[in-house]
């Protein structure tokens, strides 16, 4: 097994960019602590024998929460789980919530990675997304943090409405003052639902276009490559020995275990979800029953997984898996339909793997859903 992620599904407010699930309501978070606490208990028997490398709190805002109250869930982990020595245990965190005492605290804890959501160094940007933070928080807690935690990344947001590549590459300058080893990096989208989805149908703001989105990953990508970080995966940049074990664990398809409301499992053969409402996850859990709804993957699920999680990663494709997991047909399939991208430069074949060119990095998503398997007849 490769880790643990706890879901903490708390936030101060709502960034109007973000669908992932939450609640500004925090009356139920002791009994929220309960059921996940339980929940770890429960499961303990889904993955005997396997070894935990990662944990990992996410949320949400895992720095709601008290330190104790944090410990009380990493202490359910080692007493029911077989975790290894030093695991990386990794804490998402905004910057209103580290305080130099907040920082200290944490870093006396068994807590040994920072993920911060920076999201932006400039003022309208943060107020454009309803960040709870300002850029003199964001600054202040970089400066300390460094100070007690070797391992920090920092979260930047691209293809902002209105934000030049001028004004992007000032971020990325911004955050390698810092000296931060990881920075994980994501183009703003327009999810459904959200306050940002509403202001782009009332026309109140004007998102940036594909072409102008490609410039500032361009310009991300070759400034990282030239300040020593490695694109690991196209969202995720880190120095070496600063990858992030618990994210390369995703996209090279090693198990992993959701503990919370919304968080999603993965076994190897079958891919499992919470239920996305904390009243109905915490009734359940103190029943002793797992509101989990799960999905047995086929042969084709399992190849186009991993062709999509290969091409986002520098390990690539192996034609090689392909023959041994999936069979002759899918391996001649895949060479066929990724010619064309070859022709383009889009996509490389060195040898036994199959990976995006600098070129084809940000079309990778797009690239691998034509790559992907429909039919197999």
């Amino acid at each position: 097994m490769s880790g643990i992620y706890i879901h903490i599904p708390f936030c101060k407010q709502a960034c109007h960019y973000c669908d992932f699930h939450f609640s500004t309501t925090m009356g139920k978070k002791e009994a929220m602590v309960n059921a996940l606490v339980q929940e770890l208990k429960l499961r303990k028997d889904e993955f005997r024998g396997e070894k935990v490398e990662t944990i990992y709190f996410g949320g949400g805002t895992p720095t709601v929460l008290e330190l104790a109250e944090i410990n009380r869930i990493l202490r359910a982990v080692y007493l029911y789980y077989d975790v290894i020595n030093n695991p990386e245990i990794t804490l998402e965190a905004n910057p209103d919530d580290l305080s130099k005492d907040k920082i200290v605290e944490l870093a006396e804890s068994p807590i040994n990675r920072l993920s911060i959501g920076i999201q932006s160094f400039f003022e309208e940007d943060l107020k454009l997304m309803n960040r709870a933070h300002n850029v003199e928080e964001a600054e202040n807690c970089l400066q300390i943090a460094s100070k007690y935690f070797d391992n920090i990344s920092i979260d930047l947001i691209y293809g902002m409405p209105n934000m030049s590549v001028a004004r992007w590459k000032k971020n990325i300058e911004k955050a390698l003052r810092f000296n931060v080893p990881h920075i994980s990096s994501y183009a703003l989208t327009v999810e459904p639902k959200t306050a940002l989805a509403k202001f782009v149908e009332q026309e109140l703001i004007t998102p940036a276009t594909d072409e102008e989105t490609q410039e500032h990953f361009i310009a991300l990508y070759k400034i990282l490559l030239e300040a020593g970080f490695d694109c690991y995966e196209i969202s995720n940049f880190g120095k070496p020995g600063y990858f992030s074990k618990n994210n390369s664990a995703y996209w090279q398809q090693k198990k992993y275990m959701g503990i919370g409301p919304s968080a999603h499992s993965f076994d190897g053969q079958r891919r499992g979800w919470n239920i996305n409402n904390n009243p109905k996850y915490v009734k359940a859990i103190e029943n002793r029953e797992l509101p989990m709804e799960t999905e047995v993957l086929t042969t084709r699920d399992k190849y186009n997984e991993y062709i999509m999680t290969g091409l986002r990663t520098v390990w690539g494709v192996s034609l090689n898996r392909i023959q041994n997991e999936f069979g002759g047909k899918y391996k001649e399939y895949l060479i066929l339909q990724s010619e064309k991208f070859r022709n383009q430069g889009l996509l490389n074949l060195d040898s036994d793997i199959l990976s995006t060119t600098t070129k084809g990095k940000f079309l990778a998503d797009g690239i691998a859903a034509d790559l992907f398997m429909v039919n197999l007849s």
